[in-house]
């Protein structure tokens, strides 16, 4: 990584990402994609916060539209019923992560902003392209909307959300939600994926980390899309969306030294432009997957914090 971007961290996180240098392990995208995903899997819980311990935690399916049967876990502080509900769809460029690597924050928002978080592990590429991973999530939706009410959720007040490839997921969903309308409480965006080219000033800057880099967007998007023409789609680039008026309101959350963070800005410039309320925050000095770091970042405990705050308000 350049000097000048390696200033930018804040001391714990360039402590973060020495220690992954001298770890020395084998890029995920010289991996086999079920090596990466084992080796994803066996990192995304060493700088978690403790897990809390929930009154409810169960494992579920969804259904398909083509009949597969979509594995998700519910997770809810108290058997209360009619709590709200918040639809969340984990990162990994569509090709990597789980349930299980994003049990820890997902327990964190239901922990916090005292609501039932329903997490989806959509089908992965490349055994699954693109649109699958993104039918999925609304697929998933629109079940949680019709059959929530029996998982003791109030499906009246929903909310989308997810990080990085799981916040481009949530972001389509939003748009999905309003076209079908299905009225929203809130889409909760964690350095989501929104344009259709990896191009902006962010991407050159950070096209060598820290932690995502140009090699593995790389790897993940030429495991997702089918073709070129799949990048013209809005749905694996909301940017591209033609008409962004009324969509629920957004809670975006950014990492400052991000491959991905002018997108996310350009984003929430096109929702207001739409006249979407958005709460941005943009967290100075960390790096994408800072969320999961909550063990050593205070900018990732104040982050789910801040997520909390929003979701809670937004279901009040």
């Amino acid at each position: 990584m350049p000097a000048d971007v390696v200033a930018e961290l804040t001391p714990t996180m360039r402590s973060v990402v020495e220690r992954m240098a001298r770890a020395q392990h084998t890029p995920l995208w010289e991996m086999t994609v079920e090596q990466a995903r084992q080796a994803y899997g066996v990192g995304a819980g060493v700088l978690e916060i403790a897990k809390p311990a929930l009154a409810r935690v169960e494992d579920l399916h969804i259904p398909a539209r083509d009949g597969f049967q979509i594995p998700a876990r519910l997770y809810a502080a108290s058997w209360d019923p009619l709590q709200p509900v918040l639809l969340f769809t984990h990162g990994g460029g569509f090709t990597i992560g789980s349930v299980d690597t994003h049990d820890t924050l997902c327990r964190e928002l239901a922990h916090q902003a005292g609501c039932m978080v329903v997490s989806v592990d959509y089908r992965l590429a490349p055994e699954h392209r693109f649109p699958t991973a993104s039918n999925d999530a609304w697929d998933a939706l629109q079940w949680l909307v019709a059959e929530g009410m029996a998982l003791g959720a109030d499906t009246g007040r929903v909310a989308v959300g997810g990080d990085s490839a799981g916040g481009t997921l949530a972001a389509v969903n939003a748009i999905l939600a309003r076209d079908a309308g299905i009225d929203l409480a809130l889409q909760l965006l964690i350095y989501p994926g929104c344009a259709a080219h990896q191009d902006t000033p962010s991407h050159a800057r950070y096209s060598e980390g820290p932690i995502l880099t140009k090699p593995m967007i790389s790897w993940m998007f030429s495991n997702y899309l089918r073709s070129l023409a799949d990048r013209e789609d809005w749905r694996f680039a909301p940017l591209l969306a033609p008409d962004l008026r009324g969509l629920a309101p957004a809670s975006i959350h950014l990492a400052q030294c991000d491959s991905l963070v002018d997108e996310g800005v350009m984003y929430a410039d096109r929702l207001r432009a739409a006249g979407i309320e958005v709460d941005l925050h943009t967290y100075a000095g960390v790096a994408h997957e800072f969320v999961k770091m909550g063990r050593a970042l205070k900018e990732a405990r104040a982050c789910h914090a801040q997520m909390a705050r929003a979701l809670r308000a937004a279901f009040d």
